[in-house]
């Protein structure tokens, strides 16, 4: 016997799961009725702490302005650290929880007396409010300042102390910031422009123009170092209104845009507007009972979850393009989107995108049909209508793929499948390792590559889960010869597990596996460890159970790694992090469907606290992170990218309704749903027994009831048959995988 081949044994520090331990119930459930105004239980604040890197400020969904409080500490992209107690600015743009910083341009800091540039304002929580819509907070310099938003423009109310020296402060400069401007239009009107961008150290830049409109005329403007201000005298009215609109194409598009949608001084109306709108888009979702802390973490995670990508178009229709030019959406498309974190928002954000708002994620998917046009590529990682060519893999189709198997349909679907084929199978900059796994089948470890191309083993596993979405894709409008060319591709992964060692492995260039390797490392891996890897193949979890040697030796690795939940040593899970995220689910492939149900309520419990002070998650990935708790919530999860396949957990509310695009309705009823209870019992699906650990594709496109019986005991029977197992594909050379034709029904693209 090899070693390693009995088992892998570095990952395997404790065989089997502890007894599940839950935390007590930090508060009573809550009546037994549908949440009506699910925009009052979100907390922006959570996710502002250890990493979180999200902001707490003003917007709707998928909006182009974030107009939100940065702090001292400056988190990367929300630039707001819950634990600071100063303010440096109020900014325009904000990122929900990147981990690189880029954006928080043209900062505006309320003060009083003499001008100075580096001004900064303490402030409490106990005199901040942050909601869905809204932002407001008493200064310590006694400036009370309230912030809400349209989908392109911003409105404030600061209410100053009597002074002849009310001054707003605009700290234009930020670093490597460029072609800044600020001109007075008028006594009420400036605008003004910030050439800016560089996300993780990238070179792509992008250019924000601005007009703020004011409700009475300032006294004096004047200039510090790194900017401007604007003086009003409020000795006699202390109340200061400001309108902004933002354009990434002009100061003209800005000023249309402030123009169009907020044309009034009403700032309660346009606040309570916001706040509507977001219950529109958040009541698509209605959940009854769990805890009040349970609906407010539920609802602040779908809050987050439609943060991005955001509106790039103007409200006439333009936008700057991939290719430096100012183009107009056309045909059935309503509006440009940009800045797509890829790497992260293709395993959750994406679905739940197209579940909730699919008319916003067709738009995405023509958005990202554009770009390619534009550039000859999908964006990877782009920053507004630039690439920036953060991290790895090929994401672009599979999120496509997402928005169409979740009922986002209403694109140019057979010019994606023609640009995604192409980005599969000719040379472009975002599938660097492509010429090699062609000639390989795997990308060599002592490969040549571009110089931002990182983590062999990786990237190959990325690339294995995006070519199954392409050939999910294509089988669904039809094309059978392009969808078993991918789908055997999308089992390359195979080339760098070593069964010896039970371990997604480096391998070289000659065939033969690196000496050096070690399971704990993070050599040839990107942002994890091969024990949290091994795991990743979520199309395929059979072929990954056979080739360990069984659904035995499947559970044993899956008992160890996720034994903790924090990425401790590099051996365990790391549930704060894409890499390990579909992990939990794997069990419903090998028979032990109870073990989901129990890992991800520990995790639910252990990193998904209403506690803006004590974050359990990592960067929250433009949405991704908190779409892994919706779907988990919910009691299913899209394992598979690029199809509707949901592998079930257990719902942790009595009943959640969702409102399907298409008039449809999912109906999810647990009536003993309880934090200590997520073991499933039973299950009827229609009114018919369900002992199957997956729902059928049909069910997140049309709509079904879906009806469990919950305890506090593992029923370790339930749903345990190969038949009942998710389904996996294996390409042309395996059987025919369980469930569902990967056809759904066709579907008229837009012309």
């Amino acid at each position: 016997m090899k070693r390693w081949r009995l088992l892998p044994a570095v990952c395997l520090l404790s065989l089997g799961l502890s007894a599940p331990a839950y935390a007590a119930e930090a508060t009573p459930a809550v009546a037994a009725a549908p949440v009506s105004d699910p925009a009052s239980l979100v907390n922006p604040l959570l996710g502002t702490s250890h990493e979180g890197n999200t902001f707490p400020g003003a917007d709707v969904p998928f909006g182009m302005i974030q107009w939100s409080p940065d702090t001292p500490s400056r988190p990367p992209g929300g630039f707001y650290a819950y634990s600071d107690n100063v303010v440096t600015g109020f900014s325009l743009n904000h990122i929900s929880g990147p981990g690189c910083g880029a954006m928080g341009d043209i900062p505006v800091l309320p003060t009083t007396g003499a001008v100075d540039g580096e001004a900064t304002v303490g402030f409490s929580h106990s005199k901040e409010t942050a909601s869905a819509g809204s932002y407001a907070v008493d200064l310590d310099n006694g400036v009370n300042t309230e912030l809400t938003t349209t989908s392109r423009s911003g409105m404030s109310r600061f209410t100053f102390p009597s002074s002849t020296q009310a001054n707003l402060l605009f700290k234009m400069s930020a670093d490597r910031a460029s072609d800044i401007h600020f001109d007075k239009v008028s006594d009420t009107e400036v605008s003004g422009q910030i050439t800016s961008g560089f996300f993780c150290a990238s070179s792509p830049t992008y250019t924000l123009y601005f007009d703020m409109e004011f409700d009475r005329p300032f006294t004096s403007t004047g200039t510090f170092d790194g900017g401007n201000s604007v003086t009003f005298d409020t000795t006699g009215d202390r109340t200061v209104q400001a309108k902004v609109g933002i354009s990434y194409v002009s100061v003209a598009g800005a000023t249309a845009n402030r123009e169009a949608e907020n044309p009034g001084w009403d700032f309660d109306a346009t606040r309570d507007a916001a706040h509507e709108t977001w219950n529109d888009t958040l009541g698509r979702i209605a959940v009854t009972g769990g805890t009040a802390d349970q609906q407010k973490v539920f609802y602040t995670s779908l809050y987050h979850s439609l943060l991005h990508p955001n509106l790039l178009s103007d409200t006439d229709g333009k936008y700057w393009g991939f290719d430096h030019e100012v183009h107009t959406v056309s045909g059935g498309q309503k509006a440009q989107y940009g800045t797509y974190s890829g790497w992260d928002i293709y395993r959750t954000q994406a679905q739940l995108h197209a579940l909730v708002a699919p008319e916003q994620a067709s738009d995405s998917a023509q958005s990202l049909v554009n770009d390619y046009e534009q550039a000859g590529f999908f964006p990877k990682w782009s920053l507004n209508s630039a690439e920036t060519q953060v991290m790895n893999g090929d994401p672009g189709p599979a999120i496509i793929a997402d928005y169409y198997a979740f009922g986002a349909r209403n694109f140019d679907t057979a010019k994606a499948k023609q640009y995604m084929v192409e980005e599969g199978t000719t040379s472009n900059p975002i599938r660097m390792g492509l010429d090699l796994q062609t000639k390989y089948g795997y990308l060599p470890s002592d490969g040549t590559y571009p110089h931002d191309f990182y983590g062999s083993v990786a990237t190959l596993l990325e690339y294995s889960a995006q070519d199954m979405a392409t050939s999910a894709f294509a089988g669904a409008l039809g094309d059978g010869a392009t969808q078993s060319q991918f789908a055997n591709r999308a089992q390359d992964w195979k080339n760098v597990f070593n069964p010896d060692s039970g371990f997604m492995q480096p391998k070289l260039a000659d065939g033969s596996w690196r000496s050096d390797f070690s399971p704990t490392s993070s050599d040839e891996f990107v942002e994890g460890t091969s024990c949290q890897y091994t795991g990743a193949v979520p199309h395929n979890v059979r072929g990954l159970a056979d080739a360990m040697g069984g659904n035995d030796k499947m559970a044993a690795y899956l008992d160890s790694v996720l034994s903790d939940l924090k990425g401790s040593g590099g051996s365990h899970a790391d549930l704060g992090n894409e890499p390990s995220i579909e992990l939990p689910w794997e069990y419903d492939y090998i028979g032990q469907p109870w073990k989901t149900q129990e890992v991800v309520r520990r995790t639910q419990e252990q990193l998904w606290p209403n506690d803006p002070a004590n974050w359990g998650v990592g960067n929250d990935d433009l949405g991704t992170m908190s779409a892994w708790y919706v779907w988990s919530a919910l009691g299913f999860y899209p394992q598979t990218p690029g199809t509707a396949d949901l592998a079930l957990g257990s719902p942790l509310f009595t009943n959640a309704k969702i409102t399907l695009g298409g008039g449809g309705t999912i109906d999810v009823n647990a009536p003993q749903a309880a934090t200590d209870a997520p073991y499933v019992q039973s299950a009827r699906l229609d009114g018919a027994d369900w002992d199957k650990a997956y729902l059928p594709q049909s069910f997140a496109t049309e709509g079904g009831t879906l009806d469990f019986t919950l305890g506090t005991s593992a029923n370790t029977s339930w749903a345990t048959s190969a038949a009942a197992a998710p389904p996996s594909y294996n390409g042309d050379g395996g059987a025919k995988p369980p469930g569902p034709s990967l056809t759904p029904p066709a579907r008229s693209p837009r012309s």
